[in-house]
């Protein structure tokens, strides 16, 4: 089987490593993949953005599937281009990625349905908003209504950050333009994806992100500072509550509206007293989520992507590895906001020897020397038998890793080693 991977972050590395599992992989090729995707797949620079050219791409290498990681080409509708010249397609279709594509979107879907999630309003004028926010008060979310990398929501603590925050929303340019304001939920987050054919749905299990910058949960909201699975907080329980509550009756939702989704639904979670909630849909596999959930899947990733491509699930079900892993992501000096590139990175070789997986999420090279290439820059990622095991041994492979500025998070699974 022929296989094109679009994307090239962390999230696509750790695709890119599990797909190469399969003995009858034949051509592998990534759009436009990075360095550490390079060891497993032929890389192209292309944009991602361009429908036709990634058609014509897969026409002419005869591509069996096509395995979309970003939430950008599935937004921009890169799976019907797809299935419109008859090439299949891992993703969900432009219809199906507005669950992600617009929080609008998504929250009047789970209003209408039933599906629970926090009370909300939405704005697309500023001062209705502030009005809005100073009736409500403090604690708030304000939320960007498009997409904005990970990064275009806003948990306010006080009612002066939620009336800067509601301002703030014009920095993500059009994503910005309608904003969502929703109650504060306490609780304890967690992160459930789940495979689907648009009717079977197969749920992964669940790890925790860890959203902020600093330790503590302090600082800017990142696109994700690390991530460890499983999620103790999600135990049986609530994982089957998650799948009759939420998983399913939003793909069967979405059905009643006219849209067939099919890919991997991605459920953020809110969890308190016993109860889920929804914090947000992604239409995509999380990252850095995806780098602690495939290495403890036993199952073949490529076979289950390409019977979800094919509505076709069948009996299938899914194998665990009985282990923990953590994923430590190690970022530029000042992400989330400004940061340098090009800065040479060292020691990647040194943590492999310690048994840590090394997925790279904004690398490159230049002139044969790896160097850094966005704000999040490596994930380091290892397994063990016990949580504990596995955390220490990440960190003791992030330490020998050294780039200028490096920053990462010292409290990775720290929430659930307190319960242990």
């Amino acid at each position: 089987m022929n296989v094109l991977l679009i994307g090239g972050g962390g999230r696509e590395h750790a695709l890119a490593w599990k797909i190469s599992q399969n003995p009858k992989l034949g051509k592998f090729f990534a759009i436009p993949g990075s360095p550490g995707i390079a060891d497993f797949a032929e890389c192209a620079e292309m944009s991602i953005a361009d429908n036709a050219a990634l058609v014509d791409f897969a026409k002419t290498h005869a591509i069996d599937l096509v395995v979309i990681g970003p939430e950008a080409p599935l937004v921009n509708g890169l799976v019907d281009a797809l299935s419109d010249a008859g090439i299949k397609a891992f993703g969900c279709n432009k219809d199906a990625a507005q669950i992600e594509g617009s929080k609008i979107f998504a929250k009047r879907l789970m209003k209408k349905y039933g599906i629970p999630t926090a009370d909300f309003e939405v704005f697309d004028d500023t001062d209705a908003a502030k009005n809005y926010v100073r009736q409500k008060g403090a604690p708030i979310v304000i939320k960007a209504d498009g997409l904005a990398a990970g990064k275009g929501v806003i948990v306010a603590q006080t009612l002066d950050e939620a009336l800067k925050a509601v301002d703030e929303m014009k920095t993500f340019g059009s994503a910005g333009n309608r904003i969502v304001v929703e109650e504060f939920m306490g609780g304890e987050e967690a992160s459930v994806l789940a495979l689907t054919d648009g009717e079977k749905i197969l749920p992964l299990i669940a790890a925790q992100d860890h959203k902020r910058a600093l330790d503590g949960d302090k600082g800017l909201n990142t696109g994700g500072m690390g991530a460890y699975a499983p999620a103790p907080v999600v135990d049986a329980v609530i994982a089957a509550q998650v799948e009759e509550k939420i998983l399913k009756p939003t793909i069967a939702a979405l059905k009643a509206e006219g849209i067939t989704y099919r890919g991997c639904l991605y459920a953020g979670l809110m969890i308190q007293n016993g109860t889920a909630k929804v914090v947000e849909f992604n239409c995509r596999f999380g990252d850095p989520e995806t780098q602690v959930v495939l290495p403890l899947l036993e199952s073949d990733l490529l076979d289950l992507m390409n019977a979800c491509a094919a509505g076709d699930l069948g009996d299938r079900k899914l194998s665990w590895r009985n282990q923990s892993a953590v994923c430590v992501i190690m970022a530029s000096g000042g992400y989330p906001k400004a940061y340098k590139k090009n800065l040479p990175i060292d020691g990647v070789t040194k943590a492999k020897a310690l048994g840590a997986t090394i997925f790279h999420a904004g690398t490159k090279l230049v002139g044969g020397e790896l160097v850094t290439n966005g704000g999040r820059v490596l994930g380091v990622t290892t397994t063990a038998q016990t949580l504990r095991e596995a955390v220490d041994k990440a960190y003791r492979a992030a330490d020998v890793i050294h780039f200028d500025n490096a920053h990462y998070r010292r409290d990775i699974a720290a929430k659930a080693m307190r319960k242990a």
